[in-house]
């Protein structure tokens, strides 16, 4: 069997994707192919996991560490990824490579952002707010004209009506 890329990214489903990217293992080795052109052996690949694991080099991973996660890849992990289509895995050959599914892989773990960024809106409010408490306390003109406890009613109010706003907004989008 010889290792071909697929003509086109097949869809993942959220479950299965998921499921591949819970085991640390397997984040390890998909990083690592994703670093590679091209197809890689399944000993090069346990080396670079290893270390990574280890949080060492590739030199100073010991061959039991070596042959444990040689094992575990070639038996558990690279079978369920070439199941799932994310990657293309010649067990014969010992040769593994990433297929085009796995970029399916990547609105899974940086989804795309949606929607507005509330956070801004809440600091901007807040900052605001402060801002004017302060010119109050300090007795800074026009700001005294009015007593500190309306501006603190009114920035409340106004945390009041974004939070509001903001849950219609999520509401809306699910």
């Amino acid at each position: 069997m010889s290792i071909e890329p697929s003509t086109g990214p097949e869809p993942i489903s959220r479950d299965t994707a998921f499921e591949i990217l819970t085991n640390p293992r397997r984040r390890y080795a998909l990083s690592y192919l994703r670093s590679k052109s091209e197809q890689v052996s399944i000993g090069e690949l346990a080396e670079a996991v290893a270390a990574w694991e280890q949080d060492t080099s590739v030199e100073l991973v010991s061959s039991k560490e070596r042959k444990s996660v040689y094992t575990s890849l070639y038996q558990t992990h690279l079978p369920k990824m070439a199941d799932a289509g994310i990657i293309v895995y010649d067990r014969q050959r010992g040769q593994v490579q990433l297929s085009d599914t796995a970029t399916e892989l990547d609105k899974f773990v940086h989804p795309p952002s949606r929607g507005r960024n509330w956070s801004r809106y809440y600091l901007a409010l807040a900052v605001l707010g402060a801002f004017t408490i302060l010119c109050n306390f300090l007795g800074m003109y026009p700001f005294t004209l009015v007593n500190v406890l309306v501006y603190v009613g009114l920035l409340l109010g106004a945390f009041a009506v974004l939070s509001a706003v903001n849950l219609e907004f999520v509401r809306r989008r699910r």
